[in-house]
């Protein structure tokens, strides 16, 4: 089972994800997109606007708060690194999509950081910028 902080982040990657897609995000899109039930995706919007992450307004559309965009873009930048590293090194890039999804929760700032200034002063191209 997923740690709390963990399905979280998720949530607010894939409400990210979805909103550069699409202009308007609903529960609908992200159960779809994540492959959760409907009232999975309600009970989590539910604990993420409590908490300040997010906003629906009164026709279901979900936007991030300012505080849910920051913690979005940290974590899409964690998996878009972590991804394009994995990729650099040979890793098929699907499961370098999975295992960067694993790994951007649980890896320290230091060694982030080291990935990401490697990443950025070669230039790695993978399938996600």
């Amino acid at each position: 089972m997923k740690r709390t902080t963990e399905s979280r982040e998720d949530y607010l990657e894939t409400i990210f994800i979805l909103g550069k897609r699409h202009k308007n995000v609903r529960s609908i899109d992200i159960a779809r997109e994540l492959g959760y039930s409907k009232p999975s995706i309600s009970r989590a919007m539910g604990i993420l606007k409590k908490s300040g992450f997010i906003n629906i307004d009164k026709n279901g559309y979900i936007t991030l708060t300012e505080l849910g965009l920051k913690r979005a873009q940290e974590i899409f930048e964690r998996h878009s690194t972590i991804t394009n590293f994995l990729i650099h090194l040979g890793v098929d890039e699907e499961i370098a999509e999975i295992d960067a999804c694993r790994i951007e929760h649980i890896i320290s700032e230091e060694t982030f950081e080291k990935i990401k200034a490697k990443v950025e002063n070669e230039n790695y191209k993978g399938c996600i910028n």
